[in-house]
């Protein structure tokens, strides 16, 4: 296994290499249009740079094997998915391209995929596999299956951390609570899986004194690197506001049935009450002479 490990750190250094590499161009493309979050790059950065140290730690042995497991499954996912890589290759694609995505990842199949539970199956699942099943000696003699279960490790992981911490877009992604008690779940998998390494009643292909190691650094380095992984889920969950309910409509006012009011009649001015005063005493006088008038005729004839 020392052999095989010295002839392919050199290839599978380039994976993490590249990875940054693609992920710097977009983000210095994404700042000259409209900025882009230095602490992303710093974590994705950090990411990378924990699968670099994963990839030249050597995994001869149970305890070089457990290192690969934290790092490349656990520690490096998390910074590699804070680093949020989906909204900048969202941002740095055209308009279809960009709409094919957003419909890929509301598909039905990736909503079951990116599910928690779907990605601590994979991760806990595959963990178990490995360490109570004969797998684990098979990659011993195997150079390829070894790199494939490190290739495992990696994209499990990478799905379990971004179901439940991820800040990129997930539409079938579940709440909160969900999300914690799942996690709370990979923290007793991992955890009871070290007690049973401990405890020498798994078959590890190993001296008693590694496999007590290796179990350590699960139970520790793992529960580490979950509780990093709650704190993200704190830090990258923004609440949806409650829908305000829908404010009642005004009344109308009531309009009170009022009965017309007789028009006053204006009041006369001093000088229209002198007039027809004036008026009135003229018509009495001629009334008064046309009276006398005709009586004394009638009294002359």
């Amino acid at each position: 296994m020392t052999g095989h490990h010295g002839s392919v750190v050199g290839p599978l250094l380039l994976v993490p290499a590249l990875l940054f590499w693609v992920y710097l161009a977009a983000a210095l493309r994404e700042r000259d249009r409209g900025g882009w979050s230095h602490w992303r790059t710093a974590s994705f950065g950090a990411g990378a740079a924990l699968l670099a140290v994963a990839v030249v730690v050597p995994g001869h042995d149970l305890v070089g094997h457990m290192w690969r497991h934290l790092l490349i499954g656990m520690l490096a996912p998390l910074g590699l998915v804070l680093g949020a890589p989906g909204t900048l290759a969202l941002r740095s694609v055209n308009r279809p391209r960009g709409r094919a995505l957003v419909r890929l990842l509301r598909h039905p199949v990736v909503g079951v995929l990116a599910h928690p539970v779907t990605g601590l199956l994979l991760t806990a699942g595959g963990l178990y596999l490995l360490h109570l099943t004969p797998l684990y000696r098979a990659t011993l003699a195997s150079p390829a299956l070894h790199t494939l279960v490190l290739a495992h490790f990696l994209a499990s992981g990478y799905l379990f951390t971004w179901a439940i911490a991820g800040p990129d877009p997930g539409p079938h992604r579940p709440g909160v609570p969900v999300r914690l008690v799942v996690l709370g779940l990979s923290v007793a998998a991992h955890a009871t899986l070290a007690q049973l390494m401990y405890a020498g009643l798994v078959d590890a292909a190993a001296p008693v004194a590694h496999v007590r190691a290796a179990a350590t650094l699960m139970y520790y380095v793992g529960d580490l690197a979950e509780i990093l992984l709650a704190l993200a889920l704190l830090v990258t969950w923004r609440p949806t506001p409650a829908p305000r309910a829908p404010s009642p409509a005004p009344r109308a006012p009531r309009a009170r049935a009022r009965a017309p009011r007789a028009r006053a009649r204006p009041a006369r001015s001093f000088t229209e009450r002198v007039a027809i005063g004036g008026r009135v005493a003229t018509h009495s006088v001629k009334l008064r002479g046309s009276w006398s008038g005709g009586g004394a005729r009638g009294g002359v004839g």
